[in-house]
């Protein structure tokens, strides 16, 4: 009884399939294949069961099966559970980047989110999708981030990459580097600050978070030496958030920060671009780094891995990452509540207790 209680409570995952043709459906058939993790979380897929089928048999996989449900309400604890999104037939061609495969991506992921936007699911993993293929009239987004953001209607959202041992968000995202500059405002990096500190306090638990700002230009600028972003942009941002209570400091040269292992000592970093964040972050944790959205009324979380083409059908992708993209996402949802349910009732001061005292 207590264990169909608890299965009952279970956080519901919502998971889109991404791209086909890449090694989606084997880190998503390696990680459920492992029974024990179903006693966390009720897994729904957003996919086919031709096309899971099909890599089942190419992977040499016997000891799995999905259990084919009409909608997510239909998902049954203790099972893989699987929405056909769509009944006709899907060309794979593994490892090859293909038009019908970015409209399968597409199609999951639309489905997923519009569950996830009705509460059917509690939180969505996003598994890899082609940046390429998926571009359509539906989805002119440089990837999930931009996407998401869009659709639940967020004012600001923040690509933040997750390990155990560093969490780093990226003021600029999915730009061009030479576009990167001119996107260094002050503006911007308040608000991203403002989304990591609340995402740190909210998703991770931390009540006072510690946060490091990386300077965009070497050295920091070196008092603007070697560029004015940090003097014109940077260090008053911080400044004026410090003055808001959140406990940011900067701008660190990014080279020094992450050789000298300081980064040990903040609970959050925004590094100003793409490559300057992810790089230290993948070679830290590239088999088992997470890609979560913070800012974002709704949990979306990712494997900080592509397609991995290369190794398509080789049954040679580890499922680390995605199995973490799992826990982190039942681990924010679960955060979440108890943050709400934290700061939903205050407790109230004792002037206020006094004066209903004098009013019996």
């Amino acid at each position: 009884m207590e264990q169909e209680q608890s299965q009952q409570k279970a956080v519901r995952i919502g998971i889109s399939h991404g791209d086909v043709n890449g090694i989606s459906y084997e880190i998503i058939m390696k990680t459920l294949s492992d029974s024990r993790i179903l006693d966390f979380f009720v897994p729904v897929v957003y996919g086919s069961s031709k096309v899971a089928s099909y890599h089942k048999k190419l992977l040499n996989i016997h000891d799995f099966n999905f259990h084919v449900v009409r909608s997510a309400d239909q998902a049954v604890p203790g099972k893989a559970n699987l929405i056909n999104i769509f009944q006709e037939e899907v060309k794979i061609d593994v490892g090859q980047n293909t038009e019908t495969a970015g409209k399968a991506a597409l199609q999951s992921l639309e489905h997923a989110a519009d569950d996830l936007a009705k509460g059917h699911i509690d939180a969505l993993v996003t598994a890899p999708i082609n940046k390429q293929n998926i571009q359509s009239e539906d989805f002119a987004f440089p990837g999930h981030t931009e996407y998401l953001t869009k659709k639940f209607g967020a004012d600001e959202s923040l690509m933040l990459m997750v390990s155990n041992e560093i969490r780093i968000g990226v003021i600029t995202g999915h730009i061009p580097l030479r576009e990167v500059p001119a996107k260094i405002s002050h503006e911007r990096i308040v608000s991203k600050v403002r989304v990591l500190n609340n995402s740190l306090k909210k998703d991770f638990g931390i009540n006072k978070p510690k946060i490091a700002i990386l300077g965009l230009n070497p050295h920091a600028g070196d008092k603007g030496v070697i560029g004015i972003e940090e003097e014109e942009s940077c260090i008053p941002a911080i400044q004026q958030v410090f003055d808001e209570g959140i406990l940011a400091f900067g701008p660190y040269p990014a080279d020094g920060f992450f050789g000298s292992a300081s980064f040990n000592h903040f609970d959050g970093i925004l590094a100003m671009y793409h490559d300057q964040g992810l790089i230290p972050f993948k070679t830290l944790a590239f088999k088992s780094g997470v890609n979560f959205t913070a800012g974002l009324p709704v949990v979306r979380t990712s494997p900080a891995h592509g397609t991995a083409f290369d190794v398509a059908g080789k049954n040679l992708a580890a499922p680390d990452a995605f199995r973490e993209s799992v826990y982190l996402a039942i681990d924010i949802v679960r955060n979440r509540k108890m943050y709400e349910e934290i700061t939903q009732n205050p407790l109230r001061s004792g002037n206020e207790y006094d004066n209903n005292n004098d009013q019996d």
